[in-house]
Order: C-alpha cells, then structure tokens, then sequence
C-alpha cells in the first residue's frame, strides 16, 4: 500500500526554529509545485494556522496520546489525500512527549519521535546554531544513535552567525556522516509575536501573518536543498485511511498493532480494542470525496478557503472555522438535518479539521459563525464553542448581547452544547469583569499561571457527548481559570501529576462544559451522540 512520502522536522529543544522552518519548507516546496501536506505533532492548535497559509489548505495534527497510535497513520493518510509530499512539524525536542513514568515503550508517548517511527519517515534535525561550534558534532551523534529506530536523514542549520560560522558548524555535521540540507542566516525581523499560549493565531494575526509566512517561504527557498528534501521524503506505514463515515458508524480499521504482533486494530464506537480487524479492504484513500449517508462530502477546497460541501442531517453552529469564511451562505457546510452551529472567528480558533468532518458525516449540517459580530444562525439544534483566545477579546464578546441572550435562552430550553476552554469561559457569568451568558453560575479570569498537560479523564455523569464512567484523554492549555466554583455537576473527574484527585468543568441543562480539549477522532461516538441529542432538540422544538 503506498502512501504520501514525508519529511519530519524535528529539533533538540524547543525553541530552535522548527515552526519557521516547517512553515517556510512548506511553502517553498508548494511554490515549485509540490501539492504539500501539512502536520504538526501534539494537540496545538497554533502552529497548524501558519501551516495552512503556507500550504493552501489546512493543517492538521497527528497526537497519539489523544487519539491512540493506532490512529495515527489513517489520519496522516486522510490528511495527505491528494498530495505529493508531506511536511511533519515536531513538539519540543525530538524525544521529548508525555512525562509518564509507567510508559515502558523505547520513546515517550506522543513525541516526535514516535510519530516518526510509526509513518515510517525521516527526520531533519533543525538546530539552533547559536553558541554552537565544534561540539555540535557530539550533540548530533547522541541524536543519531540514541535510538536506532529513528532514522536522522540530515540537519538544517538556523540562526547561523556568518559566513565562518557556517563552515565549523558544516565541518561538524560531516564529522558524523550527517548532510547539511540548509543554513538559515539570523533574521530577527521573521519573529512571529506571540502571547501567553505561545504564536498568536494567524486568523487573529490576518495580513500580518501570511507576510510572515511569505517571509519564511523566502528564507527557506534561499537557503535550503529542496530537491534533497524532496528525496529524501519517506513513508513506510501500511494502514487504510481513516474515514469520518466508518469512524461515525464504529467502523474504523486503523494501523497494525504498535506492539507489532502485526494485527489490525478494530475501533468500535471510538473505543480500541484487541479485536479481529473487519476488513482492510474499502478502507483505502478515497481521493477527495466520499460517499457519506448516501450523500458526497468533498475535501478541503484547494483554494484554501476550508470550505466544505456538507452531507444531509441536522445543522450544528460551531466554532473554529477560519475568520473570513463566515460571511457568504456558503458556509453552511449542509444537508437537511439539524443545524450545528459551530463559533468560529478571532476569538475561537482552536479545533480540529476532523472535528467538521465527523459532525458532517454523523448527518448534521454546519454552519460556521463569529460570536464577534454574528447572531446565532437560525434554525440552530447544536452549538460548538472550541478553545481559543475570549479573553483577548472580551469586550467585544460582552457587545454582543443578542448573541449572549440567544445561545443563554437556547441553553436553558435544552439545546445541547459542546464547550471547551473558551467556550466554557464564553458560558460563565463574567470574564475578567466583562458579561458572558451566565450559562454557568461561575466567573472567570486571566491567571498568573500556565495549566499545562495532559489528562486521563473519567466523565463522572451521562451528557450529550459521554457517558458516565467512560474514560477520555485530553490536553489542558490555558491561563485563565474559575474564580468562583459552579454549583453544576463536574464534567471529569483526574488525578494530577502529584495524584491529587481533580474535578472539572461543569454539566448544567444539556450543556456539557470544560478547560479539557479532546480530539473528535479519537471519540468519535462522542460526536455521534451530540448530533443524535441535537436532532432530538430539534424535533421537540417543532412541536413547541
């Protein structure tokens, strides 16, 4: 089974230029005709926004630990659906993922490093030469040998000093048999701005942000061999693609066994298992539209507008769409079905291409909105509030006072929403002083500290997305926090890294809220179950 080859860009440390030089080597690749996929390692919802820019259709991310390794390489192979090349960002450094002391596999769960293993594909080592000089040779020799299922194809230099510099540190790489595919000059004038939760979204950055990426394209098809890139591009996984249809319907046939006994992985109803895979067979790639419910759900337009074509079924509002492409009907990505509304914008940036997919595929339309300036969308039986930045822009939030009324009322009678991070703070009483709906008896602040990590997480009653007692990875990333408690039910029940028992979000009306991110390919019964509540809404409505 072939595949779309790839390249990894990977780095000893953060903070070494892997972004820039992932985003410049994706569009100077597209610039001399490449058709290039882009990824990012982890559950970031940032960096994936430059990539699209770069690569004229949207980034997507490829994290084990939410949606299992055994998910990894059919997603990479959706993702990568006609293209000819991928590029890979890392996390962190190259071995560097979850911190789990009972994990007994040869590299940290999720870390670029197993991502590499399981494509089957290179990596390229960007190190920041800075301070570097003859050393630079033992540094890429423990890389190199630390683990010899991780093959290091060659180095790209960045923030070189001079000239000079460039030629110890070339002298180095040579010393360990490693080729020097680039080396990037210092330019301090390519810093992208940044705030608390790392870049700056490039929906929110608008101009700004695809000079920048103009900007990275240029550097890197200055200083970087892209036709040995190109070659040295690899994919050696055997795995049929994922497809939100199968996925919806528990269907899924995902990669071999990471334990490699070599058997296939059945998934039903989102929940991996040790089971007889059904069939490989019309698991395959399915080029850029499947058949979903008897109706076609196309790809991504190319032109990079992350518009899609929707299937029938109820229409669902939900946010995370791009900024400008709310505007036109267009984007009511739908069929017949309930209305899914999903908050899009500025303000909520954090999500999931696979997410829409999904709502599609379960039978719901979607309608992508701006809670900066937009109403809710008539007809709404499902809202979507993804993560994001609502602090930054809470004044103008707390403006819209029809859309608080609105989706506060819609609560109240029933209609089920799916909120996380931003949303849930979009839901509380007040942030940082400025109104909210006042779904959740809470209120809400920007913090002094970062809340960082992964979690294993136990839903502790029944909502339209879970059941009690079932068991969710998730990834918090957030500065703000609750500053009065909600009276509602907890949403998750964890315990931290010190064993700490921890209860979180809150579950009011059919609302189900939280700081916890999930990955909808990982829980694709959780997005069945909310289109099946939204359509129930809908019907009740109605009758009323």
């Amino acid at each position: 089974m072939s595949g779309v080859p790839a390249v990894v860009i990977a780095a000893p440390a953060s903070g070494s230029g892997k972004t820039t030089v992932a985003t410049g080597l994706i569009g100077a690749l597209r610039r001399v005709g490449h058709r290039v996929a882009p990824f990012k390692v982890g559950p970031d919802y940032i960096d994936p926004g430059y990539h699209g820019l770069a690569a004229g259709r949207p980034g997507r991310n490829l994290d084990p630990v939410l949606v299992g390794a055994e998910r990894v390489v059919p997603l990479y192979r959706h993702g990568a659906r006609d293209c000819d090349l991928a590029v890979v960002e890392g996390v962190m450094g190259l071995f560097d993922g979850r911190i789990d002391e009972n994990h007994a596999g040869p590299v940290a769960e999720g870390s670029t490093a197993q991502v590499a293993s399981l494509l089957g594909a290179p990596v390229v080592l960007v190190v920041d030469a800075r301070g570097h000089s003859q050393s630079l040779a033992a540094l890429l020799h423990g890389f190199a040998t630390f683990d010899s299922g991780i093959r290091l194809g060659g180095v790209i230099l960045n923030r070189v000093g001079s000239e000079r510099h460039d030629q110890v540190l070339r002298a180095a790489c040579d010393r360990v048999g490693l080729p020097v595919l680039g080396s990037l000059p210092r330019m301090t004038e390519l810093e992208v701005p940044s705030r608390h939760l790392g870049l700056i979204p490039a929906v929110e950055h608008g101009a700004a942000a695809t000079a920048a990426v103009s900007a990275m394209t240029d550097l890197v098809a200055a200083h970087v061999d892209l036709s040995a890139i190109a070659a040295l591009a690899r994919f050696t996984a055997h795995a049929p693609a994922w497809d939100p249809a199968e996925a919806v319907r528990g269907e899924e046939v995902s990669a071999e066994d990471p334990s490699g006994s070599g058997h296939l992985i059945a998934t039903a109803g989102g929940r991996t298992g040790g089971l007889p895979a059904r069939s490989a067979a019309g698991g395959s790639a399915r080029g850029s539209a499947e058949v979903v419910r008897g109706e076609e759900i196309s790809a991504e337009d190319p032109s990079g507008s992350d518009r899609l074509v929707a299937s029938g079924g109820p229409t669902i509002a939900a946010a995370g769409g791009s900024a400008g492409a709310v505007r036109e009907a267009a984007d009511l990505f739908a069929g017949s079905g309930p209305l899914i509304a999903m908050a899009g914008g500025p303000a909520f940036t954090f999500g999931y291409a696979e997410h829409r997919e999904l709502l599609l595929a379960a039978g719901a339309q979607v309608v992508v909105f701006d809670p900066l300036r937009d109403e809710l969308p008539s007809g709404t039986a499902g809202l979507v509030l993804p993560g994001g930045f609502p602090e930054e822009h809470a004044a103008e939030l707390a403006a819209n006072t029809a859309l608080l009324t609105a989706v506060a009322e819609q609560a109240r009678r029933g209609m089920p929403v799916h909120a996380e991070c931003a949303g849930l703070l979009y839901l509380t009483r007040s942030l940082d002083g400025h109104p909210m709906a006042g779904v959740i008896d809470a209120d809400a602040e920007f913090g002094p500290r970062l809340t960082l990590g992964y979690r294993d997480a136990v839903a502790l009653a029944d909502s339209p997305l879970w059941r009690a007692g079932e068991r969710v990875r998730g990834h918090e990333f957030h500065r703000t926090r609750l500053t009065t408690a909600a009276s509602a039910t907890p949403a998750w029940a964890w315990r931290g890294s010190d064993g700490a028992p921890a209860r979180e979000g809150a579950l009011v009306h059919r609302v189900h809220a939280s700081y916890l991110h999930t990955h909808p390919a990982g829980n694709p019964e959780a997005t069945t179950r909310f289109v099946a509540s939204a359509t129930e809404y809908a019907g009740t409505r109605a009758i009323r």
